[in-house]
């Protein structure tokens, strides 16, 4: 069994497209070519290079080596890993039909697998760096081997998607495939695991919390136990009796949100009195709780660990020195050269 890499778009626009049609796309735009008539390597590269007027050999061998496997190196049994983009999870799947080139589904789906998603939403922060490294290359489709991520997947796989206990030291290795990474995804990970040590059960309504005072929302935190399904209530204005007025639930469950209760927060903003409810889950939320976001946008928003993160990014400044002492983080600025 070989473990391939997919990605659903730059942002994670194709994610539900991937997961309602049980298939994996190669999303390149325009590329209406059948790659069964593709003899070799060489010459998909240059068809790249004449079909994108590609002026650079770096790049067109790059695109080469991602577009050939879906079509020639894939196996049906071969595992898929899909990162997704819409909050820090992963998906897997198997693949289970040979590739197929339908022109007539347009652009950008013209190439797919079928593929078994068979573990959905199992939360980045079960996994250990060296493998979310691995998984953090910055291409659209590669196969992740080194590190022994495949083997220790599917024993992950096996073992209800939590690591065994290691035995030996573990070194990341690299590669050349693995040596351009998704920064953001990079960043997001080594961040998340300082925050899940420090912040985890009833501590992590101390960080909400804290946001939302640096945001600008006098609240209100329900003691420790029966909180009556509310944890934090907020609110702007003078002593916080401004609109809107925001009725907050928080997790920090190992395992992702479901609908069940999205449904009981909705329940309870009319107990409150609430113009606004918001669910925070750093283990994510499932793909029941996320297809609800449209329905629910005038109403709910959704919190997972990326969000928070981000949240901490926006306000640091703001939040207190106890805080900032637990998450101790520097600005940096690079020149972006990528597409120079």
């Amino acid at each position: 069994m070989s473990l391939w890499l997919f990605r659903a778009g730059k942002n994670g626009e194709y994610e539900n497209k991937f997961l309602t049609d049980n298939r994996v796309y190669l999303t390149w735009e325009h590329f209406n070519v059948d790659l069964h008539g593709i003899k070799s390597q060489e010459d998909l590269y240059n068809l790249l290079v004449k079909m994108y007027n590609l002026e650079k050999e770096k790049t067109a061998i790059n695109w080469a080596s991602q577009i050939w496997p879906i079509a020639h190196k894939m196996n049906v049994g071969d595992w898929v890993v899909l990162p997704s983009k819409v909050n820090r999870t992963l998906h897997f799947g198997e693949i289970t039909g040979e590739y197929v080139y339908d022109k007539s589904l347009g652009s950008p789906y013209y190439h797919y697998r079928d593929v078994n998603w068979f573990a959905l939403d199992i939360p980045r922060d079960r996994f250990d760096q060296d493998i979310l490294y691995s998984l953090g290359a910055f291409m659209t489709v590669c196969r992740i081997h080194k590190n022994n991520a495949e083997e220790r997947i599917k024993q992950m796989a096996k073992n209800g998607w939590y690591v065994k206990p290691k035995t030996v030291t573990e070194t990341i290795e690299y590669s050349d495939e693995e040596s351009r990474i998704d920064l953001d995804e990079y960043i997001s990970d080594q961040i998340s695991e300082r925050i899940i040590q420090k912040f985890k059960g009833h501590r992590m309504e101390d960080l909400i919390n804290e946001i939302l005072k640096a945001k600008g929302f006098t609240t209100y935190r329900s003691p420790e136990g029966a909180d009556y399904g509310v944890d934090l209530l907020a609110s702007p204005g003078t002593l916080g009796f401004g609109s809107p007025k925001i009725c907050i639930q928080v997790k920090t469950n190992d395992t992702p949100i479901d609908r069940p209760t999205l449904d009981q927060l909705i329940g309870t903003m009319s107990n409150y009195n609430a113009d606004y409810g918001m669910l925070v889950s750093w283990s994510g939320f499932k793909t029941s709780v996320i297809r609800e976001i449209p329905k629910q946008f005038f109403k709910v928003r959704l919190w997972d660990s990326k969000t928070i993160i981000q949240e901490i990014f926006n306000n640091y400044e703001k939040l207190s020195d106890e805080i900032k002492t637990e998450i101790p983080l520097k600005r940096v600025w690079m020149l972006n050269v990528e597409d120079q």
